[in-house]
């Protein structure tokens, strides 16, 4: 007899491997198929000269004891195994503009991050901490943020402009640039955004932020170890390539590019909507569902260089910085002027195992269009499917680095005698290896004026079909296992998982 499964998991991002490992704790029998050589959507790594870099994970938050992201993880049963290592605590972002040699700090912990920034901003102490409270108040609107499993959200928190609530907060140009300016987070729109996607994003950094150490896949890995625990089978180097339905047009099946066929009474679809789209079939979608995902815009991709240094060459730093051209250009971040770029960008540090005290090797990422890679959208490069993309991307992808170098000089003088070698990876990379469309970094652009146009429920019409990830609700490590569990709550019932959560909370309680 052909085996059947409870759940099939199309894609091993954050949130089908939270969603299956959620669902095989409760005794369903769980298959995940992934198309890649690696597991964990954007948590997954890859090494040079032997160094470990991370794709998509550079810190995280909420990650400190009783913290939501603590809470998630412990019940997942990664939380002990995980090696992170905190940030600095007075200033774990440092915002910085132009030429100017100040680094505006953000800081862990409410008071500490009203304390760092009244130094630089003294008359200016009462409007930080209004903005700490409406990131509180807006954070407080979200059930499952605060485990809990609750129908509504908010609808009136949920229209809450970025740029208006900033602006009604001060008046001071500089500080409502400083307080924007980890907004790299969430593509770098705050402009147009929701309020509540910057609340959201900022506040479980402000709680606690930490880096992983070796790199974000071994959340990945300690969610796999666990799934096999659990009696699950995963499998990679496996692509979905067709959903089979039967007579009565109900899902059956997904069948791989191999030929297999796996059977399964319940799927979830944990690529990006569009793909899923394709899967479905657009005849058996709704007209209006699908002209609304179609209508979409994607948040934009980026460019990353990634640098291994000589040893002993540039001394460690525990903090992020986040460096802009101008204190304007931090509202709009990711519309940049090709001839310009990197306008922005985001530096990060991984340090020396051997010596801690200096740097092993760094990270710069800035925004990029798919537009300037179009011409080579036809190519496939991936460690499964290794294609060249011909010599002038490569052209294209060391210009690209020279000037991304270029632009840190003007931080760090001699960082070109510092650096070994040098890695590099564009919107195509990102397309390839993560399978968002266009190689976007956050899904969908999201907007104040219709929050809910780009918010899909995760159960579709097709009724034993379901959707997670980062292209549903909300991205981020956070983002994503929340969205995760509320997948889950509409295929196992939101009171068991209300449950589940309430007895994780009464545990939290009684220590």
């Amino acid at each position: 007899m052909k085996k059947e499964y409870d759940i099939l998991v199309i894609g091993s991002g954050l949130g089908g491997l939270v969603s299956a490992l959620i669902l095989a704790k409760e005794g369903m029998k769980v298959v995940i198929l992934e198309k890649n050589n690696q597991y964990g959507g954007n948590l997954q790594t890859f090494s040079r000269n032997k160094k470990i870099f991370d794709t998509g994970v550079h810190y995280l938050g909420g990650l400190s004891e009783g913290q939501n992201l603590h809470r998630y993880f412990s019940y997942l049963e990664i939380m002990d195994d995980l090696e992170i290592h905190q940030m600095d605590e007075d200033g774990y972002d440092h915002i910085t503009f132009g030429e100017e040699a100040t680094a505006y700090p953000h800081a862990q912990g409410y008071e500490n991050f009203i304390a760092q920034l009244s130094h630089y901003f003294p008359a200016e102490k009462e409007n930080i901490e209004n903005y700490c409270e409406g990131i509180r108040y807006v954070c407080s609107q979200f059930p499952l943020y605060n485990l809990a499993v609750k129908e509504q959200y908010n609808e009136e928190v949920l229209h809450l402009n970025t740029r208006r609530f900033i602006e009604s907060i001060t008046s001071d140009k500089k500080l409502q640039s400083v307080l924007l300016g980890a907004n790299f987070l969430y593509a770098g729109n705050s402009e147009d955004v929701p309020f509540y996607v910057h609340a959201l994003t900022v506040n479980s950094y402000m709680q606690s932020a930490y880096k992983c150490v070796k790199g974000g896949s071994q959340i990945s890995r300690l969610l796999i170890r666990k799934l096999r625990e659990y009696g699950a089978e995963v499998y990679k180097h496996t692509e979905v390539s067709e959903l089979v339905f039967d007579e009565w047009n109900i899902l059956r099946a997904a069948k791989t590019t191999g030929g297999k066929v796996f059977t399964a009474k319940q799927f979830i679809s944990n690529v990006d909507i569009r793909a899923a789209v394709k899967l479905i079939g657009e005849k058996r979608l709704k007209k209006s569902f699908l002209n609304r995902i179609m209508s979409w815009e994607p948040t934009s991709s980026c460019f990353s260089v990634y640098m291994v240094l000589k040893p002993k060459s540039i001394r460690h730093f525990n903090h992020n910085v986040y460096h802009y051209a101008s204190e304007d250009s931090v509202w709009n971040a990711f519309r940049y002027r090709k001839e310009q770029w990197p306008e922005n960008y985001m530096l990060s540090c991984t340090s020396s195992r051997t010596n801690p005290e200096f740097a092993e090797s760094l990270t710069a990422i800035s925004y990029m269009d798919f537009e300037e890679v179009k011409q080579w959208e036809d190519t496939v490069n991936t460690v499964v499917h290794e294609h060249s993309r011909g010599e002038a991307y490569e052209h294209f992808k060391k210009e690209k680095a020279e000037a991304m170098i270029g632009a840190l000089e003007k931080k760090i003088p001699d960082i070109r005698q510092c650096i070994d070698h040098v890695y590099t990876s564009s919107p195509l990379s990102y397309r390839d290896y993560i399978g968002s469309f266009e190689g976007n970094m956050y899904g969908y652009l999201k907007n104040s004026e219709n929050p809910l146009k780009t918010m899909v429920s995760p159960r579709t019409k097709i009724d034993n079909l379901f959707l997670t990830g980062q292209s549903v609700n909300m991205h981020g490590i956070l983002g994503v296992t929340i969205g995760a569990f509320g997948t889950c709550a509409e295929i196992l019932g939101k009171e068991l998982i209300s449950e589940r959560l309430n007895a994780l909370k009464g545990s939290y309680d009684k220590q």
